[in-house]
């Protein structure tokens, strides 16, 4: 059993991305991010301080806002148009979930789709299916896609079951391994896809992105199958200072004997979406500028 090492593939990603900054610096470009977090979710502000502290470490422009949790649609939306404006800023990523009374469908929609390094505007989305090099991919399946091609997993052909369908994992995922460079035969599943164990149990490449802990269990997954496991879910444990341990979507100690390769959570796809948004943005700064 390989275990995918998302902290080892990240590290090298982010190489490329120090490396590329170098040269975009030379040209007179400093890459710019701008994070915006309304309100003081405990686990929205780890998120926003991960990204800002990686931003610093590879030497690009990064601007953090933090706005009240009563910030209205309208200030939300007036400090995006600000930052749309803003020509040292490149890539525009405002934190999810935001409070109750923010429609974060019309946020999303009002970011500059150039900017948009999410990748959740509709005309990326539009790009995605139409394999259109443009657009921005979202963070986590692209990373998911780095780390299978770093473990040297072929997709081409393979029966890939992706469980989830959610806009920021699940349909993108099986966008990118319906593409034309990936070449795999996909099922989407979800909750109310009959016979869910037996569906996945079809997958030579799992993707289990459903937000429930430790959901899939070891008869749900085929001898030999690669199993990918985007999800990250808090579970109380009293033994952890905590009081709570990090799982995944998968029961990874009973499920990765039987796998050719698995992730582990935390420590798998976890590092590479940060890694692939420091992406996104190098490419926003590189389009922006006109650089090829």
């Amino acid at each position: 059993m390989q275990l995918i090492d998302g902290k080892v593939v990240a590290a090298s990603v982010l190489e490329e991305c120090r490396e590329e900054i170098a040269s975009l610096k030379e040209k007179g470009v400093t890459p710019g991010l701008a994070v915006v977090l309304v309100g003081e979710d405990p686990a929205s502000q780890v998120y926003v301080g991960s990204k800002v502290k990686t931003c610093a470490e590879l030497g690009m422009h990064s601007q953090k806002i933090v706005l009240p949790a009563s910030t209205t649609q309208a200030e939300l939306l007036a400090v995006v148009d600000q930052l749309n404006r803003d020509t040292s800023i490149h890539g525009i990523l405002v934190q999810s979930p935001p409070p109750p009374q923010i429609h974060e469908e019309e946020i999303i929609r009002a970011i500059d789709p150039r900017k948009d390094v999410d990748g959740f505007h509709p005309e990326n989305v539009a790009k995605l299916v139409l394999e259109d090099p443009t657009g921005f991919v979202p963070c986590t399946p692209a990373g998911s896609m780095r780390l299978l091609a770093a473990a040297g997993i072929a997709t081409e052909g393979a029966k890939c079951v992706v469980l989830g369908r959610s806009m920021i994992v699940g349909k993108p995922m099986a966008m990118l391994l319906l593409a034309k460079n990936a070449n795999a035969t996909v099922t989407v599943a979800h909750s109310r896809s009959r016979d869910l164990p037996a569906l996945c149990r079809e997958a030579d490449i799992l993707i289990a992105a459903v937000g429930r802990p430790e959901m899939v269990k070891a008869d749900w997954v085929k001898e030999g199958a690669v199993v990918i496991d985007v999800g990250i879910n808090r579970v109380p444990d009293p033994s952890k200072k905590s009081g709570f341990r990090l799982t995944g979507d998968v029961a990874f100690d009973e499920v990765a004997p039987k796998c050719q390769a698995i992730t582990p959570v935390p420590g798998g796809v976890g590092p590479m979406t940060i890694a692939m948004l420091m992406k996104n943005t190098l490419q926003a700064a590189r389009q922006l500028s006109g650089l090829s």
